[in-house]
């Protein structure tokens, strides 16, 4: 008989991590998926789909289907994440693996339902949905069944999910006006920068590598620097610049500012005395958004609150999620469609 493995699954804008019951993380890969525009037919999901982003002929598109915390092709989306699933539980004889899924706040009742549905087709016997800034803080290691108040900031690609908690339940959050400040925002924010000083045109990958290996939210004590290549907007030809982190530092200001005016707007949901818990305990921030340089300091000075990131902040809504499953006792109850069967 095989051994049903059950899995928590985050869906991101940016990335797909399942985490497997008892096993911890079994994967982590880009949600991006590489298709024949006439045919539909699926030519590469995932890691090596990335990389054909920006390189493919005409007939063939390389995209990520959730964008901004929206799906923007269901069915490539249902493609993409039966083949992760089935990556990681393979061919099930008997019965089939319980799938705890956490998905974007953008995404509609009718489009989860449907996202839902479609794991079924990879054996699945039970498909249940979990709040993502409740599955953080589980996934970050905060006591979320207590009476205090937490507050989680999810920084994922496409959105930021931010949440006050309390007993389980979302007493503040933005999923009512949700920003698209996640980390694309501070990609596009930066390849606006180049294009405006330096009459540069470079692509998404290119702004990421910058924010990654040099970027910071606040001024380094040290200048470092990184050779980028783009187009020149003036000659029209290929043009190699250098970019100081200091530059970076200050493309990102916009996004950074707009992400503290969100965090903000929930404080001054929330009620007092969760107000003063979290003053007292400070903003826990997960998400891979969240792994930006001098990200939590930044916005500590800015709002003047404690601010830490998580540990494997961009696992957490996994772990989160497959934590559940291992202590369905204590977390079952948490699920955003209230079902509490076993």
């Amino acid at each position: 008989m095989a051994t049903v493995l059950d899995i928590g699954v985050d869906l991101g804008t940016a990335s797909v991590v399942i985490y497997g019951k008892g096993r911890g993380v079994v994967l982590n890969e880009p949600a991006v998926i590489a298709f024949d525009r006439e045919t539909r037919s699926v030519l590469a999901v995932g890691e090596e789909a990335r990389r054909m982003m920006g390189r493919t002929p005409s007939n063939i598109a390389a995209i990520r289907p959730l964008q901004n915390g929206m799906v923007s092709d269901m069915d490539m989306v249902c493609t993409m994440l039966r083949y992760f699933v089935g990556k990681v539980v393979g061919k099930r004889l008997i019965g089939g693996p319980r799938v705890l899924i956490s998905v974007p706040t953008g995404v509609n009742d009718m489009e989860r339902h449907r996202i839902t549905s479609s794991l079924f087709e990879t054996g699945a016997r039970r498909t249940q949905l979990m709040d993502r800034p409740i599955a953080a803080a589980i996934g970050a290691g905060l006591a979320v069944g207590e009476a205090y108040g937490k507050m989680i900031v999810d920084i994922g690609g496409g959105t930021a999910d931010i949440a006050v908690l309390s007993q389980g339940q979302l007493i503040a959050c933005n999923r009512e006006s949700v920003n698209q400040i996640g980390s694309d925002a501070f990609d596009d924010a930066v390849i606006r920068y180049i294009r405006r000083k330096h009459n540069l045109l470079i692509g998404q990958p290119t702004a990421e590598d910058l924010k990654i290996s040099i970027g910071s939210a606040l001024l380094r004590n040290e200048q470092f620097y990184m050779e980028i290549t783009g187009r020149n907007l003036i000659s029209g030809l290929p043009k190699i610049m250098r970019i100081t982190s200091d530059e970076i530092t200050e493309a990102l200001e916009e996004p950074l500012h707009s992400l503290m005016e969100a965090i903000q707007a929930v404080l001054e949901k929330t009620p007092a005395e969760l107000l003063a818990d979290i003053y007292e305990t400070g903003i826990v921030f997960t998400g891979g958004g969240a792994l930006l340089s001098g990200l939590t300091e930044a916005i500590a000075i800015g709002m003047k609150i404690d601010c830490r990131l998580a540990e494997y902040p961009q696992e957490c809504v996994a772990r989160g999620c497959g934590q559940t499953l291992e202590n369905w006792s204590e977390y079952g109850k948490y699920l955003s469609d209230r079902r509490k069967r076993r």
